[in-house]
């Protein structure tokens, strides 16, 4: 017994030395709370949750998500593309249309007013006739 010193096991090569921060809101809370007392564990006393979340999610059977196969990805993307594209255009046919909304109105009334003016110097060439 003399090897013996009491106190805590060493790890060794057990030892935990990476960590990952954990954050939840109020209701996660009370549902991590509602868990842990179905298993008769006590949230407030120390080393009780770390090493219950660690078997639950160590232990837990890991189910695959479906990813989408990689043409469909690429063709969402181009998509994505597409439409970023096309916000760019409207942006710069709004911007244009801004700095002079009334251009294309000025343009069709002068071209009116040239149609009036030779359909008046028709009228009047046939009326002198």
């Amino acid at each position: 017994m003399a090897g013996n010193k009491g106190g805590r096991k060493r790890l060794g090569d057990r030892k935990r030395e990476h960590a990952i921060t954990l954050r939840f809101n109020g209701t996660e809370l009370e549902k991590v709370k509602s868990i842990l007392q179905s298993y008769n564990l006590d949230f407030g006393k120390r080393g009780t949750v770390g090493p219950f979340l660690r078997k639950l999610i160590l232990n837990k059977k890991t189910t695959k998500e479906k990813q989408i196969p990689d043409g469909i990805s690429n063709l969402s993307y181009q998509i994505n593309k597409i439409g970023t594209n096309i916000n760019q255009l409207v942006k710069v046919a709004n911007y244009k249309n801004m700095r002079s909304p009334n251009s294309n109105l000025e343009r069709e009334l002068e071209k009116a007013n040239e149609l009036m003016l030779e359909l008046i110097e028709t009228m009047n060439d046939k009326t002198q006739k």
